[in-house]
């Protein structure tokens, strides 16, 4: 079996789409291509699909230089034989690979080796057969040099038995396997002081099966061990394990099968628990952390598919008390037109009157479309005081989370952007972009620092980096950027570019003053055909030479519109937009060799949804006005809310106070939800209904089922 076996055996995808996919991974395509444009080689697999396809391949690709390190090491140790090649060659199975490596792998001198070294190898090879009925005679026949008596033989040979014991690859699997199906997780406090402490109270004196804690739970308990909150172990009950053991190991019943035994409680005490118990919480803690990853994925994915605004000119204000709210003003290109300070929450009528009046001014002076209000502190009663202004032009007053803008307004990116303004004044300008398009400002921000999902600090950040890196990679795509305005930020992220091929489009959209058509694309330097092929695409330009450029076709499918039109007796621009003649073609009438069914099909799809942006539409959104702080809020109340933060055990709903809500997962709908992303969506309007408000604790339960 190859690997291509391997991965379509585990992932349950027939053997040639898994042969077209890794071909096509070898030729150069990215994930966003292939799932776009070579459904008809792949039998239409999705980003999710070709992802796991590509982990696998790495996973057995990683096994593989394993497998030869661990060949090379015990080659130079002299001690490979033909069976144990065999073995490793033919083990797939990274915990067995490292069982077999187990007995050659250079370790700090151990009991055994000591023992070893006083001539006890033999008596330990003897008991272990099990055949000695007088065990201390024949014990005594080793006491010489350092061993003083037979006791110390005996020892010294238990010792070595435990090392072999331990050692065992079958015992250890079958140790492994109870491990996992019967170990409990328990949990006590110590007595250290910290900050923290109180947060973790409910895992004070906590047990668990192990394979029944929830992620977020269980990512609790390891943060609280790593500050020493508490000390948790976890295995099965000991007599259970000693009992399988002695099952497995004992043969017989004598003086050297007591020997045995007492070497086989060594061995489970002082080597396999610690290193199994070890293993097991080192895999929990990766189940935990990829159900962490997986649901700060799906709440970043949500996030960076909010609806924009779009070319709208926009009043951006991050909100302040005392040191006023910083307003800005952004062409329809998100171009910084004007900033300054005002202070609408002074205590003088004065003050206030010279602040909306200012504001009045600024929207009638820039042509202002819309306001877009910071979420943080003083943004409630900013957008309070925007409302009472009577505005001479139709204005639509946001609120827009603005999470991870301080972040971007101190980077070096923003820096870069705004070099000649402070950070006030880019968190403004972050502020007002987000609502124009959220896509493309949040894609300037370590999606760590947006603050959605949960322990996304305690998580292998290697992995959590990557799955973000190809969740923003999957939504721009999916979204499709326009060549003319895009940032480099934006561009590095399609298919087949990367930071450099992004820094050079730009140098080279400034030299020409704007892209014309795709093809000119092929003149950027360093982007050649392959990178073209990947990126084109999904690179859209408006009021292109060739309609088909503000489209998602591809260029390589430009001749099957053509004929398309053709045939029709349409012009593209009129092929584009007749829905009805869409809907009447067939696609099985323009096939060839290169394009079957499902790629015209897929063709004719993507005509249809021209225009159309796939994000939606931005709604307004009013708090309950009767709320400011946690106090206000009462038991029974139903309320507007916004979905802060999705996790696996509920959803967070921002009400209008400092403290977001909890609707736990029981809470969500009249029915059994095992997954909230089934039901909720971060940044959706819902409705809620208050039930537990502990202002103390800054607490709030929350209902959504209680509404419906």
């Amino acid at each position: 079996m190859n690997n291509t076996e391997r991965i379509s055996r585990d992932l349950a995808i027939k053997n040639h789409q898994v042969d077209s996919v890794l071909k096509l991974f070898k030729e150069g395509a990215t994930i966003p291509f292939v799932a776009r444009y070579r459904k008809e080689q792949t039998g239409g697999l999705d980003e999710i699909a070709l992802e796991a396809i590509q982990k696998s391949e790495q996973y057995y690709v990683e096994l593989g230089k394993r497998k030869e390190f661990i060949i090379s090491s015990i080659t130079e140790q002299n001690k490979l034989d033909d069976q144990l090649k065999e073995r490793i060659q033919n083990c797939w199975d990274i915990k067995e690979l490292e069982d077999l490596y187990l007995p050659y792998k250079s370790k700090r001198k151990t009991k055994a080796d000591d023992a070893r070294a006083k001539g006890l190898e033999p008596l330990a090879a003897r008991l272990m057969k099990e055949d000695l009925y007088d065990v201390e005679s024949f014990a005594q026949q080793f006491t010489k040099g350092t061993v003083a008596s037979a006791d110390e033989a005996l020892q010294g040979a238990r010792d070595i038995m435990a090392e072999w014991i331990a050692e065992g690859l079958h015992l250890r699997k079958s140790l492994r396997s109870l491990f996992q199906r019967k170990a409990i997780l328990e949990s006590k406090e110590t007595k250290i002081d910290h900050s923290d402490r109180e947060k973790f109270r409910d895992y004070f004196n906590y047990q668990q099966e192990s394979s029944r804690i929830p992620s977020h739970r269980m990512l609790a308990l390891l943060r609280a061990d790593k500050e020493k909150i508490i000390r948790i172990t976890c295995r099965p009950e000991e007599e259970d394990a000693l009992f399988l053991m002695e099952r497995v190991l004992i043969q017989a019943n004598n003086e050297a099968s007591k020997q045995k035994f007492l070497a086989l409680e060594d061995a489970y005490k002082r080597l396999l628990r610690p290193s199994l118990e070890n293993e097991l919480l080192k895999d929990l803690k990766q189940k935990a952390d990829k159900e962490a990853i997986a649901v700060f994925a799906k709440n970043l994915e949500q996030l960076l598919m909010s609806s924009p605004l779009g070319s709208k000119r926009i009043l951006g204000i991050d909100p302040g008390f005392r040191t006023g709210c910083k307003t800005v003003c952004l062409s329809e290109q998100g171009d910084l037109l004007h900033n300054e300070t005002i202070f609408p929450h002074a205590s003088s009528a004065s003050e206030l009157a010279k602040a909306m009046s200012k504001v009045s001014q600024l929207v009638e002076a820039y042509k202002i479309d819309a306001i877009a209000v910071g979420n943080g502190t003083a943004g409630r009663e900013t957008e309070e005081f925007l409302e009472q202004i009577q505005y001479r032009r139709k204005v639509s007053i946001y609120s827009v989370n603005e999470a991870g803008a301080s972040i971007y307004s101190a980077s070096p990116i923003a820096r870069e952007e705004f070099p000649n303004y402070d950070i006030t004044v880019r968190g403004a300008v972050s502020i007002g972009r987000r609502l124009m398009d959220p896509l493309a400002e949040l894609v300037k921000i370590d999606p760590k620092s947006i603050g959605v999902g949960q322990y996304q600090h305690d998580v292998d950040q290697k992995e959590l980096q990557e799955s973000l890196d190809n969740t923003v990679m999957r939504v721009v795509n999916q979204v499709g950027v326009d060549l003319n305005t895009a940032s480099s930020h934006l561009l590095q992220y399609i298919s087949g570019l990367g930071k450099k091929l992004a820094e050079e489009i730009i140098s080279h959209r400034q030299s020409i003053g704007g892209f014309k058509k795709r093809s000119e694309l092929m003149k950027v330097k360093g982007l050649g055909a392959k990178a073209f092929e990947q990126c084109a695409g999904f690179l859209r330009i408006t009021q292109a030479e060739n309609p088909l450029d503000s489209t998602a076709v591809h260029p390589e499918s430009y001749p099957i519109v053509k004929a398309m039109s053709q045939s029709l007796k349409l012009s593209l621009e009129e092929l584009i937009r007749s829905k009805d003649q869409l809907e009447h073609i067939k696609a099985a009438d323009y096939t060839d060799s290169s394009f079957g069914v499902v790629s015209v099909q897929a063709i004719i799809e993507e005509l249809k949804k021209v225009g159309r942006d796939i994000r939606g539409v931005v709604k307004a959104f009013s708090f309950d006005p009767r709320l400011r702080k946690i106090e206000d809020v009462q038991v029974g109340m139903i309320l507007p809310g916004i979905v802060s933060n999705i996790t696996n055990f509920g959803a967070f709903v921002d009400i209008g106070v400092k403290q977001d809500g909890l609707v736990h997962v029981s809470q969500l709908a009249n029915r059994f939800v095992k997954d909230p992303l089934e039901v909720v969506q971060l940044q959706e309007q819902v409705r809620v209904k208050v039930l537990e408000v502990d202002a103390n604790k800054k607490r709030i339960q929350l209902s959504i089922k209680l509404v419906e």
